[in-house]
């Protein structure tokens, strides 16, 4: 299929701006791939579509306040810094997308907070955005992670940071519940919606969790380039997947039991780690997996999302997942209902 087929156009009056006010209260549109029927729930009613024995895929990655607000040498210029992995933990090397990216040079200076308590220095260009830098630190490994906290902010989508500013309240609503494993640079948004609430009745019913770690990166949001999308690189991404998760999984496949995949990350880690037709097996490294149709998934039952952008790799592998044409019906109807999309947006459940 070509990148031009997965394109929409979405009102600007539903780009959600922020989150509902309780997680598990937004809107949950049910989409059945057997019978092509579209419901329209709330997301804690997710409970009502999985039963004893299933297994929830959670991402439990944790979000790094990766964005930093700071100046360039002597000219005193804004710029912001997007940190995005650490190349070198000895050196405190690190791969960065600078903006604005066109003042920013090879041996440039760059000072973070008010005393300039920290200080990197640009020693390559990676891509036009991109640089690698140098932060000149004088302490521990601790000591220089919780300074880069404490300076850090909730690294939100730039789309998102062109309608408004990092507030507070993101720092826990940019957040599941349930993160644990910190590294990501972007969250993994459908387990945005999960409450407390809605994971103790999950626990009631005997509904399992595997836990698996991905850490998302900002290859996500980087737009596809190509219209031939068997030639689209992914960026790749830190995942984990153990022997316990496997373990649950396995056995809820060879019992008849359905897994979820919550978001495309965690259906990114069970795809990574197929071994044979719905088995898996425990995996630590990168994976740079782009699910294109025609795809056969054989772990998958069902896929909790969020609404994804047009032409994003997310939108072409939900798309995969419930097929192309029922998933642009489903887009068509949710745009019609005036459903919230992107990251703060409401929910879809794939059956």
């Amino acid at each position: 299929m070509k990148l031009s087929q997965f394109k929409y156009t979405l009102p600007k009056d539903l780009f959600a701006e922020k989150p509902s006010k309780l997680r598990d209260e937004a809107r949950l549109l049910v989409v059945d791939r057997k019978t092509g029927s579209i419901e329209h729930k709330l997301f804690k009613d997710l409970i009502n579509y999985v039963d004893e024995g299933d297994v929830m895929v959670l991402n439990n990655t944790k979000v790094f306040p990766a964005l930093l607000y700071g100046e360039k040498e002597k000219t005193g210029a804004k710029i912001t810094v997007f940190l995005l992995r650490e190349l070198n933990r000895e050196s405190r090397l690190w791969d960065v997308i600078v903006d604005p990216a066109r003042k920013i040079r090879i041996g440039n200076k760059l000072y973070f907070g008010h005393n300039d308590s920290l200080i990197a220095e640009v020693i390559d260009n990676t891509t036009s955005r991109g640089r690698t830098v140098r932060f000149l630190f004088d302490g521990t490994h601790e000591e220089f992670i919780t300074t880069i906290k404490s300076l850090g902010h909730t690294p939100l989508p730039e789309d998102l940071l062109r309608l408004r500013n990092v507030m507070p309240e993101d720092a826990e609503r940019y957040q599941t519940i349930y993160a644990k494993n910190e590294g990501a640079v972007a969250a993994p948004t459908a387990g945005l919606h999960f409450s407390r609430e809605l994971m103790k009745r999950l626990e009631i019913k005997d509904v399992k969790v595997a836990e698996v770690t991905l850490h998302a990166g900002l290859g996500n949001f980087k737009p596809i380039e190509v219209e031939d999308l068997t030639k689209h690189r992914m960026d790749s991404e830190e995942m984990y997947i153990d022997d316990e998760a496997c373990d649950l999984i396995n056995t809820a496949k060879s019992n008849g039991k359905k897994i979820c995949a919550v978001g495309t990350t965690s259906m990114k880690v069970l795809e990574t780690a197929v071994t044979i037709p719905g088995k898996v097996r425990p995996y630590s490294g990168w994976t740079n997996k782009f699910i294109y149709p025609p795809y056969d998934f054989t772990i998958a039952d069902m896929m909790v999302t969020n609404f994804h952008p047009s032409m994003s790799s997310m939108f072409i592998m939900v798309s995969a997942f419930a097929g192309y044409d029922l998933m642009m019906k489903a887009y068509q109807i949710a745009i019609k209902e005036k459903y919230k999309f992107y990251t703060y947006g409401d929910a879809m459940l794939i059956l």
